[in-house]
C-alpha cells in the first residue's frame, strides 16, 4: 500500500481519536480557486498516547516531525509516545490559563475562560511565537508533519483554521472542520466527564463540558481579536507571527495540489 492510499484510508487512530489529515478527514477540501488541498502534508491530533499499532501507522505515513503545542506540565504528565523516524519538537503555546480552567465555578465562567484562551492566541507574544515557529517549520518540511495539543481542539484547532484559511478554504468549511472535534472525540469527552462526575459531582458536568467542546464562539473570539489587532487573518500571519510574503506563498503552495 502506498503512503498516499494509506493517508486516504487512515481516517482514525484508535488511541488518538482526534487524529486527522489537515486537508480534511475524508476527501480533500477545495480552495476558492478550485484546487484541492494536498493529502499527507500535515496531520493534526490530540495527545499521542499511542498504541503500538497506531505508532506503526504513523511510521507508515512517513511522519518526519511532531510538534507538541502543550505546556511543560501537560508534557510531563502525559509524554508523547515516540514515533520512529519522527523528530519531536516542543513548541509551548504560552498563556493558557490552566489554573482558571481547572477551577471553574459555573458554565458562564467556563465559557468566558475559553474565549480568553482564544484571544490569547492573538494577544500573547509567547503564543504567537509558537504558532510562528510551527508555520515556518511546516513551510520548510520535506515530508509529512504532525502537530497536536492535549485534546487537539483549541491550540491545534486554531493552527488548523489559520492554515486552511491561508490555503483558500472558505470559512464555513473551516468552521465545520473545527467542530469535527465534537464528534471525533465524543468518547474521550464522555470519559473525562465521567471523571468529573466521580470527583467533582454531577452538577459540575455541565460546567466542564464547556471546556471540552469546540464552540463557534471560541473560534470567533480569536477572529475578533485578530480583527482588532491586525485587521484580518493575513495581517495576523504577516505582522503578528512575522511570516513574510515569500514564506506565506511557500506554505500555501505546499498545502495545495
Amino acid at each position: 500500500m502506498s503512503d498516499a492510499s494509506l493517508g486516504e484510508e487512515l481516517v482514525r487512530l484508535a488511541s488518538a481519536d482526534n487524529f486527522r489529515d489537515l486537508s480534511g478527514p475524508d476527501t480533500a477540501y477545495v480552495a476558492a480557486d478550485g484546487r484541492p488541498l494536498r493529502r499527507g502534508v500535515a496531520y493534526r491530533s490530540n495527545e499521542l498516547q499511542l498504541s503500538h499499532a497506531d505508532v506503526e501507522s504513523l511510521t507508515r505515513l512517513g511522519v518526519g516531525a511532531i510538534y507538541d503545542l502543550r505546556t511543560d506540565h501537560e508534557v510531563e504528565a502525559h509524554p508523547d509516545v515516540e514515533v520512529p523516524g519522527a523528530a519531536w519538537r516542543h513548541l509551548e503555546v504560552k498563556g493558557i490559563p490552566m489554573t482558571a480552567v481547572s477551577d471553574l465555578a459555573d458554565r458562564a465562567t467556563a465559557h468566558e475562560v475559553m474565549l480568553r484562551v482564544y484571544r490569547g492566541f492573538v494577544e500573547i507574544e509567547g503564543a504567537r511565537a509558537a504558532f510562528a515557529t510551527l508555520f515556518a517549520e511546516l513551510t520548510a518540511a520535506e515530508g509529512p508533519v504532525l502537530f497536536h495539543c492535549t485534546a487537539g481542539k483549541d491550540r491545534t484547532g486554531w493552527a488548523a483554521a489559520l492554515l486552511l484559511h491561508l490555503a483558500g478554504v472558505d470559512d464555513a468549511t473551516i468552521l465545520e472542520d473545527y467542530l469535527l472535534t465534537n464528534s471525533f472525540s465524543s468518547a474521550t469527552r464522555e470519559k473525562y466527564l465521567g471523571l468529573v462526575r466521580e470527583h467533582l459531582g454531577a452538577d459540575k458536568i455541565d460546567v466542564y463540558e464547556r471546556v471540552m467542546v469546540a464552540d463557534a464562539d471560541y473560534l470567533q473570539a480569536g477572529y475578533d481579536a485578530v480583527s482588532a489587532a491586525y485587521g484580518d487573518r493575513l495581517g495576523y500571519l504577516r505582522d503578528g507571527l512575522g511570516l513574510g510574503p515569500a514564506t506565506l506563498d511557500r506554505l500555501r503552495d505546499r498545502m495545495l495540489g
